[in-house]
């Protein structure tokens, strides 16, 4: 066996175990949150499963608790007859509840919302790692700054159409402080806000109001976004603005004559700032005859250098350097993480539910995408698993809290509504709803899932794609 073959193997391995000890772990916390709640107000448990449907295995506790780990990895419950008929989805259930105790309204609502408390335990938890050990996060995604304003975009339907932010008047450099209204601290904050925004003209175009600051100076820009990219989401045509910092130069280089060195940041050129890297490329090969006057960062101090001309080697790949990765170590504190995810979440969801904005369930993700999302980010960093095992967790908490029955928030709906009446609700009535939410609650995971098996293939076509375009080297001359 090869060792790319067993170093393939491992990494899948690895990815599996992560996604089980996360996922799964972020499944088991919400439940083992009712499961302490109902214990330590004494309602009856009759069954703790992770998943749903048929089980795998089961066994029963000294407590006479059913412990049982089911087929349908799409979640879990804590079976509790005397608070809520679950029958539909947990299974029938052996418990006499009319000669169980009555409930209290302040322990219903306390056991439902024990699960999405512990969710966000968990992810205080998880955060306070992250705050200690740091976050690996891209340079450029630190920053709410423009580094360049592409001219054209492509659009959905594969045209390309004038960019809406040099329609607008963006310019590299240019400090971004809120979108209609929204503050935002990161390009990732930008991105979510732009694409979950609601903004519209008269005629139904979409529509944005950027608060920017351009040399100190507030100024505020209106831009007419375009639907674009495979995901058909909201785009301006701007990209952060990135360092450039020299991971190494060749001996004999152009890059050793300029007098570069190891860790130099590159901050001017010709007298303009350095923002993008491709506007520095494009630069040096419009330029490529002529000395080109650089500065850099070096411990602290500006340093002039100037970089000959290059009629024989234009191309930036003749240069004889390497860029170091701009990965850097963040340490945002758990409280801040956990209100910026919050934040995120609902303003993704106020995108959902509103008719003006070009978000829609075909661009949320299911368990499949969710999987795919923590095996993606174990082949990078355990720390970037922390990361969206927290995102994860606060979302699970949101959603079980929403007032949707057979969800947790629809369970302290009725019996809030139970509690205003005087008297409970029909069990014919609540049985009806909630097999009815049950079908429209399995319908939109397997509708979110088909999207993301759908992404996961056109990803792999792009790969596929990207590998036969790659020169191949020439087959040796036979003998």
């Amino acid at each position: 066996m090869s060792s790319d073959l067993v170093n393939s193997l491992m990494a899948n391995l690895w990815s599996i175990f992560l996604i089980i000890l996360f996922f799964g772990g972020s499944i088991f916390v919400h439940e083992f949150g009712h499961f302490l709640a109902a214990r330590r107000r004494g309602v009856k448990v009759e069954r703790f499963s992770i998943g749903f449907g048929p089980k795998i295995l089961a066994w029963r506790g000294r407590d006479g608790v059913e412990y049982r780990l089911s087929w349908l990895p799409l979640g879990g419950y804590v079976a509790l007859p005397q608070l809520a008929d679950m029958r539909s989805i947990e299974g029938e259930s052996t418990v006499d509840t009319e000669h169980l105790p009555p409930v209290s309204y302040s322990t219903k609502l306390l056991v439902f919302a024990a699960g999405a408390a512990m969710n966000i335990l968990f992810a205080f938890l998880l955060a306070t790692v992250i705050w200690i050990a740091g976050q690996p996060t891209l340079s450029e995604l630190t920053t709410t700054r423009v580094g360049l304003v592409l001219p054209t975009i492509a659009l959905a339907d594969g045209t390309t159409a004038p960019s809406p932010a040099s329609q607008a008047g963006f310019q590299p450099g240019d400090l971004i402080r809120s979108i209609d209204g929204k503050s935002i601290q990161t390009w990732l904050d930008l991105q979510q806000t732009l694409y979950s925004g609601t903004g519209r003209t008269v005629d139904g175009r979409p529509k944005a109001i950027f608060q920017i600051e351009r040399d100190g100076r507030p100024m505020e820009l209106t831009v007419y976004p375009r639907l674009a990219g495979d995901e058909e989401v909201r785009m301006v045509g701007i990209a952060p603005a990135e360092d450039l910092i020299v991971g190494s130069v060749l001996p004999g280089s152009f890059a050793e004559k300029a007098g570069l060195l190891p860790q130099d940041k590159i901050v001017l050129f010709d007298g303009h700032r350095l923002l993008s890297r491709n506007a520095f490329v494009e630069y040096l090969e419009k330029n490529a005859t002529k000395e080109i006057a650089l500065t850099v960062e070096r411990t602290g101090e500006n340093v002039p250098l100037v970089l000959p001309a290059r009629p024989e080697a234009p191309t930036v790949d003749k240069l004889g350097l390497t860029r170091r990765s701009s990965t850097t170590l963040v340490h945002i504190n758990p409280v801040r993480q956990l209100v910026e995810h919050v934040t995120m979440s609902f303003r993704v969801m106020a995108g959902l539910l509103s008719p003006h904005s070009d978000l829609g369930l075909s661009k949320l993700s299911g368990p499949i995408g969710i999987a795919r999302g923590f095996r993606a980010l174990a082949e990078v960093d355990i720390r970037l698993v922390l990361w969206f095992t927290v995102l994860v967790n606060v979302n699970l908490a949101i959603f079980n809290l929403l007032p949707i029955p057979v969800l947790d928030g629809g369970h302290m709906l009725f019996a809030t509504i139970a509690r205003l009446r005087g008297r409970a609700l029909p069990s014919n009535f609540i049985a009806a709803t909630q097999s009815v939410f049950i079908i429209l609650l399995f319908s939109l995971i397997i509708y979110v899932s088909f999207f993301d098996v759908r992404r996961i293939v056109r990803d792999m076509r792009a790969e596929a794609q990207t590998e036969e375009s790659v020169p191949q080297p020439a087959a040796p001359a036979k003998p």
